[in-house]
């Protein structure tokens, strides 16, 4: 038989410590694991906000852009109705070297008046 010596019991003590570390290491790891769940649902249910989120920005933005296209065509009905005389449309073509659309588009926006018309396109 051999006698315990220091270095033995120290050891014996080394072991008895680990041993009760090693208990204590997997609750942590049980813990980090539910940490991690708990995370992946805050973040799934983050990204369902975000989706909804997505789509009310997408109809306010859908629903805005159906009303300024409406403006914009009752806008061109307006401005098709108003008459022009061909003498003005050539007038602005000759005077502010500009194609016919634009010369046009500058009058009836100017209900037909050339001399505002004119103005504003040198502004």
């Amino acid at each position: 038989h051999r006698r315990r010596q220091k270095g033995d019991v120290e050891l014996e003590l080394e072991t008895e410590e680990n041993c009760s570390e090693r208990p204590a290491d997997k609750p942590r790891k049980h813990d980090s694991g539910a940490a991690d769940l708990e995370r992946v649902t805050d973040y799934a249910e983050e990204k369902e906000i975000q989706s909804s989120n997505l789509e009310t920005a997408m109809s306010v933005i859908g629903d805005r852009r159906s009303r300024e296209q409406k403006a914009k065509q009752e806008r061109e009905k307006e401005l098709a109705k108003v008459t022009i005389k061909k003498e003005d449309v050539e007038l602005i073509m000759n005077e502010m070297e500009i194609p016919r659309t634009a010369a046009e588009r500058s009058l009836r926006e100017h209900m037909g008046n050339v001399v505002e018309a004119l103005i504003a396109l040198t502004n």
